[in-house]
């Protein structure tokens, strides 16, 4: 964006009061506030640059993809060129080019013989077209602030079941609903029951929607590796959905045109092409898009027009570390189910990368660790009545200064630094040494002899919360 545009877009947003105004303009005011941090992670050029590259894993990956997928319907008794119909509507908006490129695509997987590959063949295969969902699970961790990714056995798991599984039920899908809407039954009852006609009629025209609403809230559901609410997944794939089929019908209207101008003549047999790749992007950028809108949905902490990077300051750190360290004593002695990090972030309502950072402090510094689950949940590795507080803000601010410069010490030292430094780390020493995390956490309150050294050191150094 403009920068001035920028400024000036973003003060009038966030400038009203929104608990004053009525319900209407309270939703408006939302809805500009969520559009326009979308767009300005659009400016920002990630998404394109991600989209643009996932452009390029499909052209390599779409064949061997297809060909896994669909080698299971050959098992029930289904052809490849059923995949036709999915494919001219997917390839719609490129109109007499989507047919030629779908014949194409439908021969490339004709020609895929999975039983003379042979082990190492079939193993390629199988790792090409995982590669796809790979990088798009790191797109989409990307766009949800997750550094962690799937376990390799996990990504095998849940890979293999979508390639295999969900073919057969999208086609399952599509029959149930074209026997239903265009089946004898659906005929028989519009004969006594009125508006049937214009209720199928109706239902043949936002199949199509449904369809894509469908596939999209599930891709955000199911690919990034944190938990993600249905209201989330379900509002951006309303949102992508719709957009994607405005921008076929826009994208399609524009190659009609094009064709009917002869200005395909300049490109010759490289229209098709150049075509095919222009429209895997823009259907890649709006899905990115989607998960982006997914993400604030769930996130509304993010929706800011400035600093939208989640990090988190020393002091926001050590607070988070202590909170975690509280609620893993807790849970621990209370003999509950640990916490994972999506737990915290939805308890704590911070942002996943400050929890992220400071469960990574924390588990490097051995004082808590992970259990086998997938997702992790955190458990304490050392005993809790012999943690000290100190210890946990210790870990955080010598962990979590990403990333740590190599300060070179002066030649001459700066006059009273020193001293002030080490006040500072005496007063903390004095007043959390001998406060331990179940202390903190089940009793609510240090100890009184605790209490009293710590009133007695902050009177005398001054208010150690300045400290850096």
């Amino acid at each position: 964006m403009d920068k001035t545009l920028n400024r000036a877009a973003a003060e009038y947003l966030w400038s009203e009061k929104l608990e004053q105004k009525p319900a209407w303009q309270r939703a408006l005011f939302s809805a500009l506030r969520y559009a326009y941090v979308v767009l300005d992670d659009l400016a920002r050029g990630e998404l394109t640059l991600r989209a643009m590259s996932l452009v390029y894993t499909t052209l390599l990956s779409l064949v061997p993809l297809m060909a896994v997928s669909f080698s299971v319907l050959k098992a029930f008794g289904m052809h490849n060129k059923q995949l036709e119909p999915v494919l001219l509507q997917f390839l719609a908006p490129l109109g007499e080019q989507g047919t030629q490129i779908t014949s194409q695509i439908i021969g490339f997987i004709d020609n895929v013989k999975i039983g003379v590959l042979g082990t190492f063949g079939i193993a390629l295969l199988f790792y090409t077209a995982i590669s796809l969902i790979q990088k798009v699970e790191g797109t989409f961790n990307y766009i949800w602030r997750l550094d962690q990714h799937r376990s390799i056995g996990r990504r095998f798991a849940d890979y293999g079941s979508v390639m295999l599984i969900g073919p057969l039920l999208v086609f399952s899908a599509l029959g149930l609903s074209a026997s239903v809407l265009s089946g004898g039954l659906a005929q028989r009852i519009s004969n006594y029951v009125p508006f049937v006609q214009e209720l199928l009629a109706f239902l043949t025209a936002a199949t199509p929607y449904a369809m894509i609403i469908g596939a999209f809230t599930f891709f955000y559901m199911f690919i990034p590796n944190t938990r993600v609410k249905f209201k989330a997944a379900l509002i951006a794939g309303v949102v992508s959905g719709f957009l994607f089929q405005s921008l076929g019908w826009g994208f399609g209207s524009v190659v009609v045109s094009a064709s009917d101008s002869g200005t395909y003549a300049i490109y010759s047999g490289f229209a098709v092409v150049i075509l095919f790749m222009i429209w895997m992007y823009i259907s890649w950028l709006t899905l990115l898009v989607g998960s982006s809108i997914a993400f604030y949905v769930q996130h509304p902490e993010y929706v800011l027009p400035h600093h939208r990077s989640g990090m988190l300051s020393i002091r926001q750190q050590e607070t988070l570390a202590l909170q975690v360290m509280a609620i893993i004593a807790q849970r621990h002695y209370d003999s509950r189910r640990p916490f994972s990090a999506t737990d915290f972030v939805l308890r704590l309502r911070t942002p996943i990368q400050g929890v992220t950072q400071v469960l990574t402090a924390l588990s490097r510094a051995r004082l808590i660790t992970k259990n086998s689950e997938d997702p992790p949940r955190y458990l304490p590795n050392v005993p809790l009545e012999k943690t000290s507080l100190k210890q946990v803000l210790d870990t955080v601010r010598n962990d979590c200064a990403t990333p740590p410069l190599a300060l070179k010490t002066p030649a001459k030292p700066v006059k009273g630094v020193s001293e002030v430094r080490d006040t500072i780390d005496r007063a903390l020493d004095g007043a959390l040494t001998d406060i331990s995390v179940r202390d903190m956490a089940i009793e609510g309150q240090p100890t009184s002899g605790a209490n009293n050294e710590a009133q007695a050191l902050t009177s005398k150094n001054g208010n150690t919360d300045s400290a850096p």
